[in-house]
């Protein structure tokens, strides 16, 4: 492979413009896209019928001049893409150079686009978006709400290219950047630049990415180490998973540079197990990346070097810490340690550690290329930039976003997700994921920045976005997440490990009916033990979605406590099921299908049920044939 190396920047943009030219020169181009999610709908096989009908099909087209000397494809070429965020409507298929993208499609509608669409440039209508709003076609990816209101740095070439090949990657301009900091910039200033556009952590603690940078290339020792969080443990959250499956040479680049600036020679990106497609991409980015000596040693005969390694997480929530997680790479058990000295100062192997997780690394490289004044030209003064959401929950339009910081949760559900789903009412969006919280209607034309938010109680987070509509129980949230923090605590201290079990524990009396007068007040009590105590950022936020539930909806917990009652009939102890005596037929099939015989009564007597007896099992709801029977 020494003849694919690349030996200067010279080289790399020869090789950007063959392999543009390449590109250029397929008739018809192919994009089925195969992230996870895509893949979970059945894209896979899609891939391989459009592939198998492609090499039957011959396309005839007019070269234009500038490409006539390139490679000339006579078959339509088919090929995987990274997410297109768009997961609700997947499997997703792009058709250009008509820019058309088809949803919802399946191995069987593959025929009809090669006879519509590919050989004669029709549109199959049936398979465009249709605006749930106003039932217009919407016949390129531009032209959907959903996409109408992003803004794609990040994301940019995630469903565009073949994630899987480096040449597609470097015909869009990646390692571009990666070219620039080795022959143009000093290392101080990459640093410099970086610090200048004001890229904060995109990991949750929202810290600025320059400062971390300075730090660890100020260090006496000089054995560095560059880090990459790839562990995205929050419940719903797959921007980081994206990422990697989708563009993992951005990630890399930006990495690569990273180290240059802070003289590293040595990278680790710790995943998920849970993510084998991200790491399957990943290896082979890694590989393809050393072949062209774009990764290695001697890169791009820069004379600079720096290998990178991937590191399997076992999928322990408390890893995305980073003293926990650079212990993990070392083969010890995933526990914080006690701060200081801080990871800029002795992480990976007790040497300064540059860690920042994917979405930081991947904004790199376009700061470098197009400098800090453009960076800060999109977002907020203070958290400039986009960030990417996992759009999740009771809303229209599931799947990943990014939006450009500033904009409010309200344009994100109602623009470019859609709006509740079933027309329901808004309750909340939980933001954040385990370490976040919950706004409510009344927040939602506040801007989303890490300092705003925190303003509101809540943290940006890794960027979950949960809607939640009027059948949600907030009590029911808290003790989920309350759950979840408690188990993937690592148990090291005894405010996390005791400290939220404690508030399980009151939680689950509360949803079971079981709830006492003062529980309100101990939540309080120990969530701020909690906050105040606890070893590491995840314990310290464990509380946080019980506290912003009982400062935005104190009348629910209200409800369970003194009224035993759920408003959102979500908890399954305090339902009552009760038979309407205007629709009861006294047809007895209820009583029949009763485990407990809770069910009395006559012919043509309306029945009832012994509220003593009821287990609340829901299965005289589906015995009824006459819907009598509902839940108060």
């Amino acid at each position: 492979m020494s003849s694919r190396r690349v030996r200067s920047h010279q080289e790399l943009n020869t090789l950007r413009e063959n392999f543009e030219n390449t590109i250029k020169a397929e008739p018809v181009r192919i994009l089925v896209c195969a992230g996870t999610g895509c893949q979970a709908s059945g894209s896979l096989k899609v891939w391989e019928k459009m592939s198998e009908l492609a090499k039957n099909t011959s396309v005839q087209v007019e070269f234009a001049p500038e490409i006539a000397h390139g490679e000339n494809f006579e078959h339509p070429a088919v090929h995987k893409s990274g997410c297109l965020g768009f997961c609700e409507q997947g499997p997703l298929v792009r058709i250009e150079p008509l820019g058309v993208l088809y949803t919802k499609v399946t191995p069987d509608d593959c025929g009809e686009i090669f006879e519509t669409t590919v050989k004669n440039k029709e549109v199959v209508h049936r398979l465009l978006y249709k605006n749930k709003i106003t039932g217009e076609e919407c016949f390129n990816q531009s032209e959907i709400p959903f996409y109408k209101g992003q803004t794609r740095v990040v994301l940019k070439t995630c469903g565009t290219i073949d994630p899987e090949s480096v040449e597609e990657a470097i015909s869009v301009g990646t390692y571009q950047a990666l070219a620039k900091a080795l022959f143009t910039m000093k290392p101080e200033d990459v640093i410099q630049t970086v610090l200048d556009s004001k890229l904060r952590g995109r990991g949750g603690g929202g810290f600025v990415a320059g400062k971390k940078w300075q730090q660890v290339a100020a260090q006496p020792e000089k054995t560095r180490y560059i880090v990459c969080n790839g562990d995205e443990g929050d419940p719903g959250a797959f921007m980081d998973c994206s990422i990697m499956e989708g563009d993992p040479h951005r990630m890399i680049e930006g990495m690569i540079i990273a180290a240059y600036a802070v003289g590293a020679q040595e990278g680790y990106i710790y995943v998920r197990a849970e993510y084998p497609l991200a790491v399957k991409r990943l290896t082979l980015a890694i590989k393809q990346a050393t072949e062209f000596g774009l990764l290695g040693d001697n890169i791009m005969g820069s004379g600079f070097n720096f290998h990178l390694h991937i590191n399997r997480g076992a999928g322990a929530f408390v890893c995305g810490e980073g003293s926990a997680l650079t212990a993990s790479i070392e083969g010890k058990r995933g526990m914080p340690r006690v701060k200081p000295p801080r990871t800029v100062e002795q992480g990976l192997f007790a040497k300064p550690t540059v860690l920042n997780n994917v979405e930081t690394y991947a904004n790199v490289p376009q700061i470098i290329l197009s400098g800090a004044d453009w960076y800060k030209s999109i977002g907020t003064p203070d958290s400039p930039g986009t960030k990417t959401f996992a759009l999740t929950g009771a809303v229209r339009n599931t799947g990943l976003v990014e939006v450009p910081f500033g904009i409010t949760p309200r344009e994100i559900i109602f623009n470019i997700g859609g709006g509740i789903r079933g027309d329901k009412k808004f309750k909340a969006v939980q933001i954040g994921g385990p370490s976040g919280g919950c706004l409510t209607e009344e927040q939602l034309d506040e801007p989303l920045d890490f300092d705003s938010v925190k303003r509101l109680g809540v943290i940006v987070g890794s960027g979950g976005l949960v809607v939640m509509d009027e059948d949600t129980c907030m009590v029911e949230v808290a003790r989920f997440f309350m759950d979840f923090t408690h188990r993937e605590s690592c148990g090291k201290c005894v405010p996390c490990r005791e400290g939220t079990l404690r508030m399980l524990e009151i939680l689950e009396r509360i949803v079971a009916g079981q709830g006492e007068e003062d529980d309100i007040n101990k939540l309080r009590t120990l969530a701020d033990l909690i906050i105040h105590t606890a070893l590491c950022g995840l314990g310290k936020s464990a509380p946080l979605p019980v506290i912003s539930t009982l400062n935005a909806f104190p009348e629910e917990y209200e409800a369970h406590i003194k009224d035993k009652k759920c408003p959102a009939h979500v908890c399954q102890k305090l339902k009552q099921y009760i038979i309407n005596p205007e629709l009861c037929k006294s047809c007895s099939k209820c009583a029949r299908g009763c485990p407990v015989q809770a069910i009395s009564g006559q012919p043509k007597v309306p029945y009832e049920i012994d509220q003593t007896k009821c287990i609340k099992c829901g299965a005289c709801i589906s015995a009824c044939p006459f819907k009598a029977i509902y839940v108060a």
